[in-house]
């Protein structure tokens, strides 16, 4: 399976500061409506951000081969949106540091045996995607970066159509309509390897 430059500790980091970048402007602004077609708010769409990062680090230091750890992030509910936005920087400092120091062969658990890269394409892909999501809810135009979209279709989404990176991660994540294409009511990417 071929690796991406980006799928590493510095990919995160960069996805996290474009979140951070983008967001952190229109923390004033009212959280509390759907980030985009989520059921959920702009600030609890954020909180899972984080949620998903730490995760994602414990699963890759931890190590399990059968589930995910019995933990869970709680961002106080009285947190701002700009310090939940410190909270996604953190988690995700966590799993940008998890994903440079594992051994290459580490494997844990995400519905089979997965690699670092795969957990960074995870990491890349619930903040890029949830980012677009929150921008959508507070009414900002905002589309993740080509590259990292690239990187994220390549590892997970190895049956994705060609076109403009972006434009096919919110398709293959069912945010999107693509050309002809209707936007998809089901789907699922494959972070497990053999």
């Amino acid at each position: 399976m071929p690796t991406d430059e980006r799928l590493t500790g510095r990919g995160v980091r960069d996805a996290v500061d474009e979140a951070t970048r983008t967001l952190g402007p229109y923390t004033g602004r009212d959280w509390t409506g759907p980030a985009g077609g989520l059921d959920w708010s702009c600030r609890t769409t954020a909180a899972h951000i984080a949620h998903d990062l730490l995760g994602y680090a414990t699963q890759l230091t931890g190590r399990p081969d059968t589930g995910y750890l019995p933990l869970d992030l709680r961002v106080h509910p009285d947190a701002t949106p700009a310090q939940v936005l410190v909270v996604v920087t953190a988690c995700g400092g966590l799993l940008a540091a998890a994903l440079d120091t594992v051994p290459a062969h580490t494997r844990a658990w995400h519905w089979g045996p997965c690699d670092p890269p795969g957990f960074a394409a995870m990491g890349i892909a619930e903040t890029l995607l949830h980012t677009y999501d929150i921008t959508r809810g507070l009414g900002v135009t905002w589309r993740p970066p080509a590259a990292s979209s690239a990187a994220v279709l390549g590892r997970l989404f190895p049956d994705a159509p060609t076109g403009d990176p972006a434009d096919v991660l919110l398709w293959m994540t069912g945010r999107a309509t693509l050309g002809e294409r209707p936007r998809r009511v089901s789907w699922t990417w494959r972070a497990a390897v053999d």
